[in-house]
């Protein structure tokens, strides 16, 4: 496995792993009016256009094949609720398959290096996800939000 940053041409894998790890992780969740919208094509023209915008995910590459992507930056504002930190971790997903496969700390210790002081947002009902970032030093902070744009999905955010 080699760590990479995505270009372009990468758009439509880093949109295959962002949509199936949704689908595994919230597909119980979130409501099938969610699902009705948030599709695979939806998904690629994002992440075109945030590549083409100047997004620099790191994907995990493994034999050629895009097996999961993070990405971090400067901590934003979520629905009203100032940032507590400088950096933030806007997203970090592994394909299933890759899970305990240290693809995931990977990714992390790329964008976020260890020890750095940092906040992110994960949503509330995903134990697997609170308990990698415990492990690497997270702890929950006590904010919480419910994001309108995605099925009113709980969110808490945790910081280190």
């Amino acid at each position: 496995m080699i760590l990479r940053t995505a270009t372009l041409s990468d758009a439509a894998a880093v949109a295959q792993v962002h949509h199936t790890t949704w689908v595994t992780t919230y597909g119980a969740i979130l409501p099938p009016e969610f699902w009705a919208t948030a599709t695979l094509e939806r998904r690629i023209t994002t992440w075109e256009r945030w590549l083409s915008n100047g997004a620099a995910p790191v994907v995990a590459d493994a034999d050629g094949e895009v097996v999961g992507i993070a990405m971090a930056g400067d901590a934003v504002e979520q629905e009203d609720v100032l940032p507590v930190r400088a950096r933030q971790l806007y997203l970090l997903y592994v394909l299933a398959a890759y899970h305990g496969t240290g693809v995931g700390q990977a990714l992390l210790d790329a964008v976020v290096p260890p020890g750095t002081p940092a906040q992110l947002w994960v949503a509330e009902d995903n134990p697997r996800a609170r308990r990698f970032y415990e492990r690497n030093g997270f702890v929950l902070e006590g904010a919480r939000v419910v994001d309108t744009s995605t099925a009113d999905l709980a969110e808490v955010r945790m910081v280190r």
